[in-house]
């Protein structure tokens, strides 16, 4: 299974659910064009929800950096939510958990962009 996003609106955040696999190709692409789409219709708090995500590759990861700073530099917030352990483990290892704004529940992920 490749990788499925939703996207949906609390109050004036963004949140994308991402289901499936990040993974080099299909999986990447996608998320890098939800992040731009967000982004060129003027959505700048973007929180992406990683709970159902099964897996990513080093390009996922690439692609959750390139999206971090795509959005940082647009003068937006990218912040994720509800990592799974081996997302969490991931990051840890490559030292991106201090890069991200990681919440684990939702309410208060969206009260902190405020």
């Amino acid at each position: 299974m490749s990788v499925k996003l939703t996207t949906r609106q609390v109050g004036d955040v963004s949140v994308v659910d991402v289901a499936g696999r990040i993974t080099l190709g299909e999986g990447s692409s996608a998320l890098r064009d939800a992040v731009r789409d967000l982004l060129a219709k003027d959505h700048k708090k973007i929180l992406l929800n990683l709970g159902d995500v099964t897996y990513i590759d080093s390009s996922g990861i690439g692609e959750l950096v390139s999206a971090f700073t795509t959005v940082t530099n647009g003068g937006g917030q990218l912040k994720l939510l509800g990592l799974t352990k081996r997302v969490q483990d991931l990051l840890q290892i490559t030292k991106l958990y201090t890069v991200f704004d990681v919440h684990e529940s939702e309410a208060h992920a969206v009260r902190s962009f405020s």
